[in-house]
């Protein structure tokens, strides 16, 4: 190899021998091969862009394998029938099609590459083709090219795993031991999302963990607050522990925009919608079920939008696990995650259904078909045996909302009618009673049909629900029972509060009390109201809320104000009656969560008793509550005598300030020393002030 020579040498070189290197043409000279006198390539540049791009991956590239093996005449026949089958489910890559050639036979080798534009695509093809039979001796086989990588990397020889010693996890339920029985919620603000103990009796939030930056769209708590979901682009992860937050688990999933845990918390659900790369096609959906402790993939779901009902958008994932798309709905168990006797349901035109709480019962809704000549119907279906328990056909529907209440005792049927004419539409509503034999229909309509319905809810684990109806500003609200004095089997009304500045209900958890608010345009009036006694406890405000939450045990309400708005954002602490807690203010407020609680292990005997002897059990609490009381009492005078302190300080000084001041403002009066104003003589002093002089000579000629 030749000696290495720097630039300065080259230069000096070329200047001794009377070289001008500016006039040389760089590109006509060759070195001689495999010489490269200490020169860098530009081929080293693009072999590293090369290998950054392998290192990206090929997550767009498909293996199909199990392909005919034909001779080179008919090579032109067989690459037209696999790109006319790949080229229906996406777009493929100009030259994206490619199938390898034995040079020794002249035949092809039994499989090919597909590469399409988007990953997403080559998952819908693998899902697609994958066993699909071209003709009785070749069945389709097909591969993500990454996978093939992956298993081309596995080792020759087994070894066995790396035992990792045991070591407990903590508990998770920790925070429900509070010695002062208090609830957690969670806070989103700014980049910061805080959890903290609702400290009631010291009417104050206590902080119990803070982290910047821990989601990047939302956060959401598991039913039986367990666990803590946050969301990032490349998937979720959940979060727990004792004194802390932890990381349990991550669920790998990219551009997650819903989750949503199953009731028990064993399973975590995760959904995206992806931009189609044709745009005659609809969105890409891909749905997948993780074990939550585990991180398994237990199924995944991923096809058009129009197969799971929708257009891309998403509502949450009722449960067990389901798909609807066009005439079928499919219910998969949690077992085997297959579908329950390996057929969907087919119900043709079906719009929409929803799940019991509480049984393995759901009802659907099918619109009139024919323009009128095939009623609508709404149907309870019951899994797994697929029976229809009851229907009950609708006529001259414009639309038709469903509403459980939480025992699954009760389903309303809201629907909406056109009138004779089909200029308008009037509402009512369809009651059916499930726990009863043969399920009873009740038909209730309000005394004014004309009446728009804007809001309706049921009473948890009770009877009663309550229907804001009428015209704004100022709609009535009504509440009626499922039962009618000793009569269970039939609706009544209880009473009608008119006027009320009110679009939105909220029932306490327990029953009994409701809130209702009005938000929006209502500007954040609220009204507790107790239901029992058929009575207003507080009416309030919270100017400009956008929220309303009750705590789980029904103790407190939570009312905020998110972003939504630009001003006043942060949350307000309530009691049940509508006394006012604690305000705490915030910038940039985006969400406000309650730590959802878990079932009581209390059996209902239990409960009664209790409730029955509720003065003996409350005078421990009441005995904290007048130490809390005191304390608060005493904190309050602490804090007045500090505030006159700080006051005496101040008038002490400046009375000192005034004393030193003195000889200076008797100086300023002309030796007047006495600061009062009523011993002073006043006296008009004439001065005389030189403004201003000017010279001005005249002329004497005239």
């Amino acid at each position: 190899m030749a000696d290495v020579m720097s630039t300065e040498a080259i230069s000096a070189a070329a200047l001794r021998l009377g070289v001008d290197l500016d006039q040389i043409d760089w590109s006509s000279v060759h070195l001689p091969p495999g010489q490269t006198f200490g020169i860098e390539s530009d081929d080293e540049d693009l072999d590293e862009e090369a290998t950054l791009e392998f290192d990206a991956g090929f997550g767009n590239i498909i293996v199909v394998d199990n392909l005919p093996v034909v001779p080179r005449e008919k090579f032109d026949k067989l690459e037209g029938v696999v790109r006319k089958i790949y080229s229906q489910i996406g777009v493929i890559k100009e030259d994206g099609l490619w199938m390898p050639v034995d040079p020794d036979t002249n035949k092809t080798l039994g499989y090919c590459f597909v590469e399409y534009n988007t990953p997403q695509e080559a998952e819908l093809a693998k899902e697609k083709t994958n066993g699909y039979k071209l003709d009785r001796s070749h069945i389709f086989v097909v591969n993500m090219f990454d996978d093939i990588e992956k298993f081309m990397k596995v080792p020759d020889e087994w070894a066995p795993p790396e035992t990792k010693p045991y070591v407990p996890g903590e508990n998770l339920q920790h925070w429900l031991t509070d010695e002062k029985a208090r609830d957690q919620f969670l806070i989103r603000a700014g980049n910061d999302t805080e959890v903290l103990w609702n400290d009631a009796r010291h009417l104050k939030a206590e902080s119990v963990y803070k982290r910047p930056f821990w989601t990047e769209s939302y956060v959401q708590w598991s039913p039986l607050g367990t666990y803590l979901a946050t969301v990032h682009r490349q998937g979720a992860a959940v979060w727990g522990g004792a004194t802390g937050f932890n990381r349990l688990m991550r669920y790998a999933h990219p551009q997650v925009k819903f989750i949503d845990f199953s009731p028990g918390e064993k399973f975590l659900v995760t959904y995206s919608s992806h931009e189609p790369s044709n745009p005659r096609d609809t969105h890409r959906v891909v749905l997948n079920v993780f074990d939550v402790r585990t991180g398994k993939v237990m199924r995944d779901f991923k096809g058009n939008a129009d197969e799971f009902g929708g257009t891309g958008g998403f509502t949450g994932s009722p449960w067990p696990v389901f798909r609807m798309g066009k005439n079928v709905i499919s219910v998969y168990e949690t077992e085997t995650f297959a579908l329950i006797d390996k057929k969907s349901i087919k119900v043709e035109n079906v719009v929409d259904f929803c799940w019991s709480p509480t049984d393995p019962i759901f009802a659907l809704f099918v619109p009139e078909l024919g323009g009128g000549n095939q009623p609508a119907r709404v149907s309870l279906i019951q899994v797994p045996g697929k029976e229809e328990l009851r229907q009950k056909n609708l006529f001259s529907v414009s639309d038709c909302k469903m509403y459980w209440q939480s025992n699954g005792e009760y389903l309303a049927v809201k629907v909406d009618r056109y009138t004779k004419t089909k200029k308008s539409t009037y509402t009512g509503f369809e009651l059916f009673r499930i726990k009863e034999r043969d399920i009873p229909i009740e038909v209730l309509e309000l005394e004014n049909k004309n009446d728009k319905i804007i809001a309706f809810a049921w009473e948890p684990k009770g009877h009663r629900f309550a229907v804001i109806h009428g015209d704004s500003p100022r709609p009535d609200v009504s509440f009626y029972s499922m039962r009618s004095g000793h009569h269970t089997g039939r609706v009544s009304k209880l009473t009608t509060l008119k006027g009320k500045q009110a679009n939105a209900l909220y029932w306490s958890p327990s029953g009994r009390f409701i809130i209702l608010a009005g938000l929006k345009n209502f500007n954040g009036q609220l009204e507790f109201y107790n239901v029992d006694e058929l009575e207003t406890m507080a009416t309030t405000e919270h100017f400009m809320a956008t929220d309303v939450e009750w705590d789980p045990t029904g103790r407190y309400v939570a009312t905020a104000v998110t972003t939504v708005h630009e001003m006043e954002n942060g949350f307000n602490i309530w009691s049940y009656n509508g006394k006012l807690l604690y305000r705490v203010p915030k910038d940039q407020f985006w969400q406000f969560l309650w730590r959802p609680r878990p079932p009581s292990f209390l059996s209902p005997e239990k409960e009664e008793e209790i409730a029955k002897n509720l003065k003996k059990y409350s005078k421990k609490y009441e005995a904290e509550d007048q130490d809390v009381s005191l304390l608060l009492s005493e904190q309050d005078r602490e804090k007045r005598k500090m505030l006159k302190d700080r006051w005496n300080w101040w008038i002490n000084e400046w009375k000192r300030l005034h004393e030193e001041e003195k000889l200076d403002r008797q100086r300023l009066r002309d030796g007047e020393a006495s600061d009062e104003e009523e011993e002073y003589e006043a006296k008009e002093v004439e001065v005389e002030e030189l403004l201003d002089i000017s010279e001005e000579v005249l002329s004497l000629d005239e």
